[in-house]
């Protein structure tokens, strides 16, 4: 994948390892390390990963080699992808502005979160838990939600980071630096895994992630494992489209997006295998929800001998995961900058950090002067607003849209996708699936977009 430049002076990522790695490190987020670990522990455990994997060879990796394919066919972000292979009179490329506010929309909670785990790296190796009660780990973390400026704070850290790593340039900057965080992320995890399984008590935790019991499996933990497999990737919004465009045609897209999902269910996996011994050697409960990652494992890294350097170890994980993710979608924005306003690198990433900085400020105030705003009843906050019409709306719609815009004639058509599909060398795609792509897959995301609708209004 050498080179400096595409057939329209588009730049390419410099290495294969770099583009598998950034796209992988742009799937791989707060999902996976949190989400992941805590419906797994609610729905089932080992059952529950089973389902989950098989929802994600037939619903989240079809849709991801649509976003790449998109995206190398057209050297494009996903707007001008679509403009250039859409028939003529057709307007599909409309969506693809939806899909860049869907990403602009994304980071304007992201980033918050995100926050949230650079300030948690920081107090852990301050040492702020060591002498901390259990409930007093709580109170700290309400007492945190509350210190606005804090949250700005690190939230306009966060949002700065991507926009430097942005602006240095896509092979000198995005992908050098998502090379380091991959790889210091995966190195962390195997550490934090090891320690995880060798605790005494582990076995129990160990046994029920990785020992199915199908009769512990109920229609809402398929229906989990379904929307979890479909949100893992993140794809529908053109986050793996930009990335697709970086690329030359020397592979097949069912390979690479093969290795990328593995890639990112790994994490997930590995996540579940530190946190499930763990908080089982600790009799800590794994369903916690929301507070399992800033309440709950603080907790369990003070009971644990030598507890700072594994509480700085995980969120230093938990940082470069979320930071990967950022970086990525960053890149979607200010690609779209370049692409259809032509503007430059650094003009492009200077703006829209100070967009999203700006957009970024009411999920903060959520917690404090804007607490008063609970768009879905008592407890909720301008965040689930935000994640509701990110998570249940742009992202299954533009999932829906990339499938019967490369299944149907009066898109991209089959067969034009087929070809820019396979070309290269690697793992074809199944052309016996074509029934199922474009029948079948369209009705599950339309059930998904409906139940999640009906879920969060309920």
């Amino acid at each position: 994948m050498a080179g400096d430049t595409a057939d329209n002076n588009r730049e390419l990522l410099a290495t294969r390892i770099g583009f598998l790695l950034v796209s992988a490190g742009c799937a791989i987020g707060l999902g996976n390390i949190w989400r992941f670990p805590f419906i797994a522990g609610k729905y089932g455990g080992g059952a529950f990963v089973v389902v989950y994997l098989a929802f994600l060879l037939i619903l989240g990796l079809p849709i991801l080699i649509m976003e790449f394919a998109t995206g190398r066919a057209g050297r494009q972000n996903i707007a001008g992808s679509m403009r250039k292979l859409e028939p003529k009179g057709k307007r599909w490329h409309l969506f693809g502005y939806i899909a860049i506010i869907g990403n602009v929309v994304l980071l304007m909670f992201y980033t918050t979160v995100a926050g949230w785990g650079l300030a948690y790296f920081y107090y852990m190796v301050k040492g702020s838990f060591i002498y901390l009660e259990p409930s007093e780990i709580g109170i700290f973390f309400d007492l945190f939600m509350g210190r606005t400026m804090e949250m700005i704070t690190w939230m306009a850290l966060v949002v700065g980071l991507g926009a430097f790593i942005c602006s240095v340039g896509l092979q000198k900057g995005v992908e050098r630096t998502g090379k380091v965080m991959m790889s210091g992320l995966f190195f962390i995890l195997i550490i934090l895994v090891i320690r995880s399984v060798t605790l005494p008590g582990a076995a129990e935790g160990i046994s029920f992630y990785l020992d199915p019991d199908f009769s512990s499996l109920s229609w809402k933990g398929i229906y989990a494992a379904m929307t979890q497999a479909f949100f893992t990737l993140s794809v529908g919004v053109g986050g793996m489209t930009i990335f697709g465009s970086y690329i030359n045609k020397d592979h097949s897209l069912t390979g690479e997006s093969l290795k990328i999902t593995f890639l990112d269910t790994s994490i997930a996996l590995m996540a579940g295998l530190m946190i499930f011994p763990a908080c089982s050697a600790f009799g800590v409960d794994v369903g916690s929800g929301p507070g399992l990652l800033f309440v709950t494992l603080p907790n369990v890294f003070n009971q644990m001998p030598a507890g700072i350097l594994w509480g700085t170890l995980f969120f230093l994980f938990l940082a470069f995961a979320s930071m990967s993710t950022v970086m990525g979608i960053s890149e979607n924005v200010i690609a779209f900058s370049i692409d259809e306003w032509g503007w430059d690198r650094k003009k492009a990433s200077l703006l829209t950090g100070a967009s999203i900085f700006i957009l970024s400020i009411p999920c903060c105030l959520g917690f404090g002067p804007l607490s008063w705003f609970q768009p879905f009843g008592e407890g909720t906050s301008i965040l689930d607003l935000e994640d509701f019409i990110f998570t249940n709306n742009i992202l299954p719609i533009g999932a829906l849209t990339l499938v019967l815009f490369c299944s149907y004639s009066f898109g991209w058509g089959w067969n034009n996708f087929i070809q820019e599909t396979d070309s290269g060398k690697g793992v074809k795609f199944p052309t016996q699936a074509r029934p199922y792509i474009k029948y079948i897959l369209p009705l599950i995301i339309v059930f998904i977009l409906v139940r999640g609708w009906i879920g969060t209004l309920s």
